[in-house]
């Protein structure tokens, strides 16, 4: 069980650094040929691209939290649903979007994520990307 409670506390860890706007500890959860797949978009990004995307997030929403997590374990991976929560920077409007990520996980480092939005909440949440 100590590959569970390793992988519990890298997906903790993951979810932690990204609401305390630490790319450079998010990025370090990937290994460095990770897959990072969009359902909206339907394409691979890669670890950088993703730090890329989430620095301007965390530039754009304080008060970041991943709300009503809830994270499954097993062998090789892990499932996380939860909701986005926080304000925007520019008018301190509320942000809310629910979100599935899995991932798969091999020598404590993400090798895959996948990432599901509903589309009308990230429509939402884009109208305000260049805010």
């Amino acid at each position: 069980m100590a590959e569970l409670d390793d992988i519990r506390t890298m997906a903790t860890r993951f979810f932690d650094a990204i609401e305390e706007g630490d790319i450079a500890a998010m990025k370090n959860s990937f290994a460095a040929d990770a897959e990072i797949w969009h359902n909206t978009d339907e394409l691979v990004g890669t670890p950088e691209q993703t730090a890329a995307v989430l620095t301007g997030m965390v530039a754009r929403i304080k008060d970041r939290e991943y709300a009503e997590r809830r994270l499954t374990v097993f062998p090789g991976g892990f499932v996380q649903q939860h909701v986005l929560k926080g304000r925007r920077t520019h008018d301190d409007g509320a942000v809310r979007l629910p979100c599935a990520i899995i991932c798969k996980v091999e020598n404590g480092k993400i090798t895959r994520l996948d990432e599901y939005f509903d589309s009308a909440h990230v429509a939402e949440f884009r109208k305000f990307a260049n805010a």
